[in-house]
């Protein structure tokens, strides 16, 4: 890594770099995180598919969801140290690489142990891009606005779940959950051909020492933040899992209706995002203050009114936002903690978001099959958002340093 980058791990574009080449790179990296998005979100939408398909149960079937899962949360750190030093333009294409064949490979299996071995390949990548995708977004935007170029790597992800994964399930109940497979593979090697045309190939870029990164580790702010996001993002899928079950046997309306719902949650988010990207750059904490207790009260709302449409649809969009517009504040945190770490703090906070996906589900779930009815989701999702708030607000408190 050159002395400036090393001194100063977000150093901005050159300021004669033209705003239309700025746009293509931010829109390569957004392309790539749609593709990541939309394999993601998509393989819930076909699980019946490839159950049936391959002969399996559902809850069987699932499995190839965690696999996805556990190879998000293990590749975060693992493959963000593996390639430590190389280049991030040059990381980023290794790694929509390694996606395209992962997707391949789900479209090839033949049975559930091969279709979890190519899900855990696909999920290996993820946080790792996002990591390096957030360092190349601040190089792009400049100095002082982190969380506005996480957020614009996000919000690939975001838009994936208003329009990606409804189409890759469209395209799955209509031609084949294989060919849905194949046609992600197919957009991600349109975002690896992005990448390598409008990503700039500058020395900026260039990785940072192994130690470097894993000195980063060591510091108990870095986990403090991680344990928050861990806990406190939890809700968003403790709701996002059982929409689908909520709107035909809570809000007791036709299955078609649930689209709409996890369209209306998709449109949280990402204006959540955006507003959260914004909400970082400027204030230390109210991010995720204003995310977690917004969060709070409205899934307090629809866990007693949830069987209201009214009520039911706007929660939807109300938790997706709110729980979004905490994020970028959590990746400017974690960022500012290991200032000397920026590819694995963005690693790591994917990582934190995976643990929240199974944690999130994992409660719901549990207070399901307790038998105190799908709307005990919600409250789980939201004792899991209090203790996370609770804790950041202790953090604050005893004023923890930024360097731990």
């Amino acid at each position: 890594m050159s002395i400036a980058s090393e001194t100063q791990p977000f150093v901005s574009a050159p300021a004669d770099t033209a705003a239309h080449s700025r746009k293509l790179t931010l829109l390569a990296l957004a392309l790539g995180s749609f593709a990541i998005g939309t394999s993601e979100f998509a393989s819930m939408g076909i699980i019946q598919l490839f159950s049936d398909s391959l002969g399996i149960s559902v809850p069987d079937a699932t499995h190839a969801i965690e696999a996805y899962a556990l190879g998000v949360v293990l590749g975060a750190p693992l493959v963000t140290l593996a390639a430590a030093r190389l280049n991030r333009r040059t990381l980023l294409l290794g790694l929509m690489a390694l996606f395209v064949a992962g997707n391949v490979l789900s479209a090839l299996a033949s049975n559930l142990g091969l279709l979890m071995l190519a899900r855990f390949i696909s999920g290996l990548p993820q946080g790792a891009y996002f990591g390096a995708g957030a360092v190349v977004a601040s190089y792009i935007v400049g100095p002082g606005q982190a969380g506005k170029a996480f957020a614009i790597v996000m919000t690939g992800l975001t838009v994936a779940t208003i329009i990606g994964s409804p189409l890759a399930t469209f395209l799955g109940q209509t031609v084949g959950w294989r060919e849905t497979y194949l046609a992600v593979a197919a957009f991600s090697l349109l975002s690896f051909g992005a990448i390598w045309q409008w990503v700039p190939r500058t020395r900026a870029l260039d990785g940072t020492p192994v130690i470097q990164e894993l000195s980063s580790l060591r510091k108990t702010s870095v986990w403090g933040v991680m344990l928050v996001a861990a806990l406190g993002v939890a809700s968003i899928f403790a709701v996002y899992t059982f929409i689908g079950p909520m709107v035909a046997d809570t809000v007791r309306l036709a299955p078609e209706m649930t689209p709409v719902a996890l369209t209306l949650f998709g449109i949280g988010m990402t204006a959540g995002n955006i507003y959260g990207g914004k909400l970082a750059d400027r204030y230390p904490a109210r991010g995720i203050v204003i995310g977690f207790g917004s969060a709070l009260v409205i899934m307090a709302t629809l866990a007693v009114g949830g069987s209201n449409p009214i009520v039911f649809f706007s929660a939807m969009f109300g938790v997706g936002a709110a729980m979004m517009a905490a994020i970028p504040t959590i990746q400017v945190r974690l960022t500012n903690f290991a200032p000397e770490a920026p590819s694995l703090m963005g690693a790591m906070n994917l990582a934190s978001l995976n643990v929240a996906n199974a944690i999130g589900a994992a409660a719901g779930g549990a207070t399901i099959a307790a038998g105190y009815g799908l709307l005990s989701a919600v409250w789980a999702g939201f004792a899991l958002t209090l203790i996370g708030l609770v804790i950041f607000g202790l953090t604050l408190l005893s004023k923890e340093k930024a360097i731990a």
